[in-house]
């Protein structure tokens, strides 16, 4: 049986090792597996390209509480609905706001350095 080989044109020119990795990828992977991978990457991509591609989580929790004071923590959580709506504003998951509490929580009963 034949196996089917297909040319694609690429920008630039892949190392040994980039285009070892590709045989292997298409050698072991299905083309539908292949192609759901590769429009994830597309997506990702072209979002990294316009500037909206969201940072992850856990750098916006640690973006949010990394330097506040046990004052600032306490001044939050007692106005914490304002807190909530500027969070939504910002675009921020509930669970993620969630976890930005438990942390000022945290701070709030420790002492300030």
């Amino acid at each position: 049986m034949q196996k089917p080989i297909i040319e694609l044109p690429i920008s630039k020119k892949p190392t040994d090792d980039e285009l070892k990795k590709l045989k292997d990828y298409f050698k072991e992977m299905p083309v539908d597996e292949i192609l759901s991978g590769l429009k994830f990457a597309m997506n990702r991509w072209s979002a990294k390209d316009a500037g909206t591609l969201k940072v992850g989580r856990k750098s916006i929790i640690q973006k949010e509480v990394h330097s506040v004071t046990m004052e600032q923590a306490q001044w939050r959580l007692k106005n914490w609905k304002m807190m909530i709506a500027n969070y939504r504003r910002r675009g921020y998951s509930y669970p993620t706001i969630s976890r930005i509490k438990k942390i000022l929580v945290e701070k709030s009963k420790k002492k300030s350095k």
